[in-house]
């Protein structure tokens, strides 16, 4: 039995200090998915503390089908795809209550307003990455994110999110080449159009 199953267990009991224990071990690693989910640090921070409120919720529900960590990343995955289309919906609701009143509108929103030396400062090219990564569906960013940005291995993913390594492959491959597309544009923008990787 692993160290994690045993903390669960006991966490399963009642003993909220091996709860504490398990926090502890992926407070880290579930803060970076959300960040890289994201790319919002204030974001990834609430959405953290959203997934061990669930995991602790939901923890008798936990049988040990898979591993305690991929558990715990398919609640903040899933987390993250909510946490987006709620955004989505109350941005959509708000800039139809703006142009139901007229109200001028002086930038988009979900951007920051800064200047372009802190833009500069920030890295432009992350930046760019970041809005190609948005373009991407729900499967596809978080099939990228824990295959890239999380070092997964196909088989672990396709754990996490309940697919077949196929569905993985596929995604990851339709992911990457849509990418390739939106970060064209970004290049042609910067001056890099003749850049190839």
């Amino acid at each position: 039995m692993t160290e994690d199953r045993i903390f669960v267990e006991r966490a399963q009991s009642g003993d909220t200090a091996a709860f504490r224990e398990l926090v502890e071990r992926y407070q880290q690693k579930i803060y970076y998915l959300a960040l890289d989910m994201t790319g919002n640090r204030h974001d990834a921070e609430d959405l953290s503390q959203d997934v061990f409120i669930k995991a602790y919720r939901h923890l008798g529900k936990f049988r040990g089908d898979a591993k305690f960590s991929s558990w715990l990343y398919r609640i903040t995955v899933n987390t993250c795809i909510d946490q987006k289309r709620k955004k989505t919906v109350n941005a959509m609701t708000l800039k139809e209550n703006i142009e139901e009143t007229n109200m001028p509108q002086h930038h988009s929103f979900g951007q920051d307003v800064s200047s372009p030396e802190e833009k500069a400062e920030s890295g432009l090219m992350q930046q760019h990455i970041e809005k190609a990564l948005q373009a991407l569906t729900d499967k596809e960013r978080s099939v990228f994110v824990l295959r890239h940005y999380q070092h997964m291995k196909l088989g672990e993913i396709a754990d996490i999110l309940k697919i077949t390594v196929g569905t993985v492959k596929s995604t990851l491959f339709r992911a990457i080449q849509r990418l390739q597309k939106e970060l064209a544009f970004y290049k042609a923008e910067l001056g890099m159009e003749n850049t190839h990787e």
